[in-house]
Parts: structure tokens; sequence; C-alpha cells
């Protein structure tokens, strides 16, 4: 039996990462390939996994750390998947703010499971916006710290392939001036460039990650105590909350206003958003909402179709914000409340809000 081929799709919060796991497992099951696909999170009650579930896939999930962290979970969690479903290629998706992939996931991986399983070249997905952030001269003009851009930088330097998303939204001379300087920066990685909400360049993309090529060849060399303290800057909350109401509401316009309240909120204590997301399930409707940075506007996706307004539904709640957990807390309880009015019972059913722990790896590689 020939090995089942893992792609690792990393980048960091906000990137579009899920957005692009499930444009790819779409495209292979419409080849006729069987995918299983594997999410990641500090904790239970994930977005990515209700969405991608949502569309009809074969999820694992790992929680309570990185897929580093937690690497005998995510061979078990693949090995799982290749039992009951057989796939020919699994996806995974590590947290948006892991790095040094290449030597903790990607190395161990096609060492320790040669034959079994074997991750492809790792591809870093990168947001116009926060690179443009990045690139700035003046460090004072990125919204993110110097420490949380640390790890967005050397995201960078073990990409076996540094993917440019949302071209939908840049002019094609922006994308070409951004491809340039990450080619700059960054010479030993391939630099390609798609839309993962349109599907364009998606084709290309795969048919590269999905070559007979070495992977995870570029091993950054990583400063665990500034990993640790630009992880530790970011509060991290998921949630799941159930709505109740007495006269059907329109779930879209609820979801909407859910992640412009936050927005205001964080815009008025001057916080950055990394990522705030959520998934809402309501009889006939599916929806999935994001807010990639506080200056942003919220987007939301209808999945599968949207009837008429109804009395209830639940909700998934996920944002990671540069910000104490507690306040993180407040904030979201307060948006939540404000939002539903008087309209809308919200009744919480789970609420974590931490500090990722400090990363220590299974294994780690020196060299590729």
């Amino acid at each position: 039996m020939s090995s089942v081929k893992l792609i690792l799709v990393g980048g960091f919060l906000g990137a579009g990462k899920t957005t692009l796991v499930a444009q790819a497992a779409g495209r292979l099951v419409a080849a006729h390939k069987r995918v299983g696909l594997i999410t990641n999170d500090q904790a239970a009650d994930l977005v990515d996994t209700e969405m991608l579930r949502g569309k009809g896939f074969d999820v694992g999930e790992v929680a309570g750390g990185c897929f580093c962290c937690r690497f005998d979970d995510l061979v078990n969690s693949a090995e799982k998947l290749i039992a009951e479903r057989g796939p020919d290629v699994l996806i995974g998706e590590p947290v948006g703010s892991c790095t040094d992939l290449a030597a903790t996931v990607v190395q161990p991986m096609n060492r320790f499971q040669s034959g079994k399983i074997r991750a492809t070249p790792f591809t870093v997905v990168v947001d116009p916006e926060r690179l443009k952030d990045m690139l700035k001269r003046e460090p004072t003009h990125n919204p993110l710290s110097k420490k949380v851009t640390y790890i967005y930088g050397k995201q960078l330097e073990e990409a076996d392939i540094i993917a440019l998303n949302k071209t939908d939204t840049i002019s094609a001379g922006e994308t070409e001036g951004l491809c340039a300087e990450l080619r700059r920066l960054f010479p030993h990685a391939t630099v390609l460039t798609f839309s993962a909400l349109d599907g364009s360049g998606i084709d290309a993309w795969l048919e590269m990650v999905l070559k007979d090529a070495p992977a995870g060849q570029h091993i950054a060399e990583v400063d665990y105590d500034t990993y640790a303290e630009g992880e530790a800057e970011l509060g991290w909350l998921n949630a799941s909350v159930t709505l109740n109401a007495d006269a059907p509401v329109d779930w879209k316009r609820f979801c909407l206003d859910l992640l412009k309240n936050i927005r205001a909120s964080l815009q008025s204590k001057k916080i950055e958003a990394a990522h705030v997301k959520l998934a809402l399930n309501a009889p006939g409707a599916a929806l999935v909402a994001n807010l990639t940075s506080s200056s942003g506007q919220p987007f939301l996706l209808v999945q599968g179709t949207h009837e008429s307004p109804s009395k209830s539904a639940r909700l998934i709640f996920n944002a990671r914000v540069q910000t104490d957990p507690q306040i993180l807390r407040e904030l979201a309880e307060a948006a939540i409340r404000g939002t539903c009015g008087d309209a809308v019972r919200a009744e919480m059913g789970t609420l974590q809000a931490f500090k990722p722990g400090r990363p220590v790896p299974v294994h780690r590689f020196k060299n590729a």
C-alpha cells in the first residue's frame, strides 16, 4: 500500500487557511480522490471543524495544543481517518500562531511515519494586508506587536511554498509588488498566488503541492522564548452559545452585527484582532463569518442554503486577539449580549478564555 499524502497548510491567523482547505478538498473529491481533513486548535469548539464538517468532509480534530506539541495526537487522528475512510490525501491545518513546523512536524512525520504517511512541500498562506503591515519600515505602524510579528516572519522563513492569498482583494500591480518582495526576502521558497475564496489559482497550487518533492527543507532558527512570549500576547477565546427567540430572527444580520459590535469594542480600546470568526447553524441556515483585523470589514459566507428566519440557532465563536484573555472574555460576552438585545436569549454552553502555553514540541529536527 502506498503512503497517504499529508498536505500541511500553515500561515498566520486570518490568512484564509480554512477556506483554502475547503476549496482544495472539494476539488480533490471532484477528481474522485478520497480526502480526510485534520483541524488544530488550543481548545475545543472550533469554527473550522464545524464549517468543514458542514460541507460534508471527514474531519479529525487535534485540540489542546499545536500539532508540534500534539504530534502523537496528529498521527493518531491521521491513522484513524486512514483506517475508517481510506483517504488518498490528508490535509492538516495547524494553529495560526504556530511556527517551526518544518522541524517539528514535517520532518518527524516523514522520518517516523515513512511508508504510511508522507508530508508534501509545506505551504504558508499569506494575507496581503498583514504582509503589508510586516513590510512597513516603521514598526509602530504594524498593529501587531514585535513579538507576534516575530512568529509571522518565522512562518515565512520555513515555507517550501509561500502562497499569497486573497488576490481578488488587491490589484494586479499590488500582487506583483508583494510577490517581488516575498521572493527578495525569502529566496528559498516558491512564491505563488491564488484566491481561496473564488478558487482562482488553486489548481496550480494543488498540482505543485502534490508532486513528489522534498518537504520541510527550510529549518528556521527559532528563539522559543520570543516565540512563547509572542503567543502569550494573544488572548484566545472559544465559546459555544445556544440562541433562542420568540419571533424569527434574521441570522445573517445577527452574525454581521455581532462582528461589528466586537470590532467597535476593539477599536475603542485600541486592541488588534488577529482573527475573530463564528459559525452559526439554524434550521435552514449554516453561516460562517470572519473578521481578520480590528480595522477590517466583517465577511459572511452562506454554507448551502439560507432559508427564512427561524427562532433558534447554535453559535460557535472563536477569537484570537492581542489582549488579556479576561478583557477578551468581557468584550465577547458584552458583544453577544448587545447583539441579542431583548429579542434573543443567549445560553452560554462552554467558554474558554486563556493564553496559549509555552510550545514544547515532541520532536525537533535541527537539519532538513
